[in-house]
């Protein structure tokens, strides 16, 4: 981590850099500008909206984008294209709007077939991308995108040899089944994705790029903060066993806000997200039971307990000490205190972790409902999301609180998504030692797979349900949660396979890709990327 402290320049703004920023703001105008003078119900429109959502601007130009999308709220009709259609369908929903999936797909999903007409081969990839792209925004029982999603992804696989005569087709159909817009955090494809903006658009390309060095500067700033209170916790020193990736704790907070007005908030969700992998560590590989109930029972207490080692007393004062600034933080910004449902949050967290680890040291065998209703919370998503929640100024109503600890909410279905795609795989995937559960492990012991490979798939099945159910919550303009918590619980969930989709050398390269594609600067990149060494 030493390397990240030689990577920053803290000179300030020189002359040119005031005139850059002078430039943005004319650039951000001209876009304006365009997307007020583009005629609002055309294809054009969708596709300005669409490429300036994949660049990571859209929070530049909110209201202009509700302005577009109301007017093509009403400008479906049965003779567009399966582009135009997928397109606009896709934006809708993504915004809230109540539309209908089948009064968009219906006329190309007939009678279980699929019916494109005699376009030609790039048109009909191009829509045949965005019906693929569309299919992932089922809420729930939605069996025309399940076929959308089948249909598409055969089509498109099954014409390769054809589609790859064309450079620019065979990048856009590989680009659509890797990184589905809706299931991918918009700022970490951003740089690739401009590669389909045309060069004439010099606008929008050098809006871009701004906005990529600009945000890139702002995580180095960011980072840096992140790792000097890191080593000051001590934590790392205590406990030489448990995981030490302050960094890569970080790229979750990243990932979550996407705002950049909101760096001081990453750097606050960090502290709780890095803490969760601390306690996780100290449960699998450290404590004896008698420990970790003492611990557990001084989380609740919010006390000291004199009985306990010294890291997990460290552990705890780090706790307390993150609680109460992220607390005294909602009330200086916000007007509340809201330390008492964070406590509740922590102790639900450690009862968690309590049961998982009595299981598992004492070999118990249960019912694998009740081990992954048990791994939402010992995921420490649901309390991770509900120090999210105050930290953007929510005001914790009884309303609020009932669905931040609903099984079937928004932030225990994020949860759920994590257990099942962290259950995948195994403790294994970090090199590490200790104590871990699966779920998988629990439902073959449980008779109700004939193979691990069966299992794998039960497990799959599950995870695609529950993005119906995160999506049904998540793209819900009718929601009392705010639109800025669920595009944060969306992009938590778009972070989840990133993080846990490991290769043989117990790697992330996904997470790799991603990240030295964001950073321009290959030593911070090398740097950022050391926790895998």
């Amino acid at each position: 981590m030493e390397a990240i402290y030689q990577t920053f320049d803290f000179s300030p703004l020189t002359t040119e850099e005031t005139s850059s920023l002078l430039k943005h703001a004319a650039k951000l105008d001209q876009v304006r500008e365009m997307l007020m003078k583009t005629e609002q119900d055309s294809l054009q429109s969708l596709e300005l909206v669409d490429t300036i959502q994949r660049l990571g601007l859209c929070h530049h130009f909110k209201d202009e984008i509700e302005y577009v999308l109301h007017h093509q709220y009403s400008a479906h009709n049965s003779n567009d294209g399966l582009l135009e259609a997928s397109l606009r369908f896709r934006l809708l929903r993504q915004h809230g709007c109540q539309v209908i999936a089948d009064d968009f797909f219906g006329q190309f999903l007939r009678s279980g077939e699929l019916k494109l007409g005699d376009g030609l081969v790039g048109e009909t990839t191009r829509g045949l991308v965005a019906m693929h792209e569309a299919s992932h925004l089922n809420t729930g029982g939605e069996e025309i995108l399940r076929e959308a999603a089948v249909f598409s992804s055969l089509w498109l696989n099954a014409n390769k040899a054809t589609i790859c005569l064309d450079d620019e087709l065979e990048r856009m159909v590989n680009f659509g089944l890797s990184f589905p817009q809706h299931k991918i955090v918009a700022g970490f494809t951003a740089k690739s994705y401009l590669q389909f903006v045309s060069d004439d658009n010099h606008v929008l390309r050098e809006l871009a790029e701004f906005e990529f060095a600009y945000t890139e500067s702002l995580h180095k700033h960011e980072i840096l903060q992140v790792v000097e209170w890191w080593k000051r916790l001590g934590l790392s020193d205590e406990l030489k066993s448990s995981r030490n990736q302050p960094l890569k704790w970080h790229v979750w907070s990243m990932a979550i806000l996407r705002n950049p007005r909101l760096s001081e908030h990453r750097v606050m969700l960090t502290k709780p997200i890095s803490l969760v992998y601390v306690v996780d560590d100290i449960f699998d590989l450290y404590g004896t039971i008698h420990e970790l109930t003492l611990f557990t029972q001084a989380v609740k207490r919010w006390d000291v307990c004199d009985e306990l080692p010294s890291y997990m007393k460290t552990c705890l004062n780090a706790i307390y000490e993150t609680t109460n600034e992220i607390s005294s933080f909602v009330y200086r910004e916000h007007g509340w205190n809201p330390i008492h449902f964070l406590k509740t949050e922590w102790g639900s967290l450690m009862d968690a972790f309590l049961v998982e680890g009595k299981w598992l040291r004492k070999g118990e065998v249960v019912k694998a409902e009740e081990y992954l209703k048990n791994g939402v919370i010992s995921s420490g998503v649901p309390m991770v999301l509900s120090h999210l929640f105050l930290l953007m100024g929510n005001p914790l109503s009884h309303q609020t609180q009932t669905l931040l600890t609903d099984p079937n909410g928004l932030t225990h279905s994020v949860a759920k998504l994590l257990r099942l795609l962290d259950d995948l795989g195994s403790a294994k995937d970090e090199e590490q030692i200790g104590l871990d559960g699966s779920y998988i492990e629990f439902y073959m012991k449980e008779g109700k797979a004939k193979s691990r490979e069966e299992a794998r798939e039960e497990v799959m099945n599950m995870v695609s349900e529950t993005w119906e159910n995160i999506n049904k919550h998540g793209l819900s303009s009718t929601s009392p949660f705010s639109a800025g918590f669920r595009r944060a619980c969306l992009n938590a969930a778009r972070m989840v396979p990133t993080m846990y989709t490991y290769d043989e050398d117990h790697r992330l390269p996904l997470l790799k890709h991603h990240l030295q594609t964001m950073f321009a600067d290959p030593a911070f990149a090398k740097a950022l990327l050391s926790w895998q060494s």
